[in-house]
């Protein structure tokens, strides 16, 4: 019997089976590639919400277990993957370097908000006012990680590449049977994908569609991530990534052209130079009404868990919550209650009263 079954090999599912494994546990990995806001994501890591400056939630302690987790998976699999980069805030007005210094004042934010301003003026930005520099920054190449973890995962005989459906779940006193596999635990991890999921389709994940570019512009020389109304993110070769939109009412991962042009008029408020689109994506991501994850284990089947909402920040949340959620199963630990999901509970009674007579 395995100790664990995963659903999902997206940044929570990698990040839940590598700390199985570090912890000498049997997994198991179905996936069928079906939700890619995970290979698609700008993968940017960053401890500050920039329009609002405020912290990202338990932001510390994130980054410290984040960079644990890439190192160790950098040193498994020989490839890197983390690549440590500033995060500039271009500012376009003096209110606005204002507002960012007296941010940096704060207790919780003065570790990341740097209070020299960056003078430094880059080819094709104009920026009179400057830039401010988010610190501990960076970004993860989140489609080259996945792909490079799916391949370890088929070469040691842990990945079942196909859908999975719950209609072939059973459970056992010692845990759950899905088709001829046993395990002891059963982890849903698969993103917008919750809601054909019938143990957790109670549950408030309202995806958010993010549409990004990936551009070649030959005359804009930077060796920094410029953070503005979008990301931009040099990646090498003349080629940036920018992003993203937010649309909270298509639920599809076709690009569209108002994302498109969305992306077009915010880059030109930005660039002055040239540019070609070489590549439009989009995927949607798996968010929560109150910016939260939602982790735990079901109320009634104590085998099933959930691994999900880790919205627009999976590289910087998904290895800190994958061991808050293994420490649960494991040892008891409790999960943390602006995490857990049993903030859900009434919206678990009401689902289950809706089937009763």
């Amino acid at each position: 019997m395995l100790d664990y079954l995963i659903v999902g090999s997206g940044l929570a599912g990698i990040s839940f089976a590598e700390i199985a494994l570090k912890n000498n546990k049997s997994i198991l990995v179905i996936d069928d590639k079906s939700q890619n806001s995970s290979r698609i994501a700008g993968g940017l890591y960053n401890p500050v919400i920039l329009k609002r400056f405020s912290e990202v939630w338990n932001a510390k302690e994130h980054l410290v277990l984040m960079n644990e987790f890439y190192d160790q998976v950098e040193d498994k699999l020989k490839e890197k993957f983390n690549f440590k980069m500033p995060i500039l805030r271009k500012f376009f007005s003096i209110e606005e370097q204002n507002n960012w210094f007296a941010a940096s004042d704060k207790i919780n934010l003065a570790p990341f908000l740097s209070t020299k301003l960056i003078t430094k003026k880059y080819q094709s930005i104009d920026s009179p006012h400057d830039y401010g520099e988010v610190l501990h920054t960076g970004y993860v190449k989140t489609k080259q990680l996945l792909e490079s973890y799916r391949e370890y995962l088929k070469e040691n005989n842990l990945l079942l590449e196909e859908s999975f459906h719950s209609s072939f779940l059973d459970f056992l006193d010692s845990g759950i049977q899905y088709k001829d596999i046993k395990a002891r635990h059963i982890i849903f991890a698969e993103g917008f994908g919750l809601h054909k999921n019938p143990y957790f389709n109670y549950l408030p994940l309202d995806g958010t569609k993010g549409e990004l570019f990936l551009i070649k512009a030959p005359d804009l020389k930077l060796d920094v991530i410029v953070n503005t109304s979008v990301f931009i993110l040099p990646i090498g070769g003349n080629l940036f990534k920018v992003g993203a939109t937010y649309n909270w009412h298509d639920k599809t991962d076709l690009p569209t052209e108002e994302g498109k042009k969305e992306l077009l008029d915010r880059i030109k408020e930005i660039i002055t130079c040239d540019f070609e689109i070489i590549k439009h994506f989009a995927g949607v991501r798996p968010t929560v009404a109150d910016r939260r994850p939602i982790i735990g284990t079901h109320e009634e089947y104590k085998s099933i868990h959930l691994l999900n909402g880790l919205g627009t920040r999976g590289v910087m949340l998904g290895p800190a919550l994958a061991k808050m959620l293994f420490d649960n199963i494991e040892y008891g630990t409790p999960i943390d209650k602006e995490a857990d999901i049993k903030r859900f509970h009434k919206r678990y009674l009401k689902s289950i009263n809706a089937f009763r007579p």
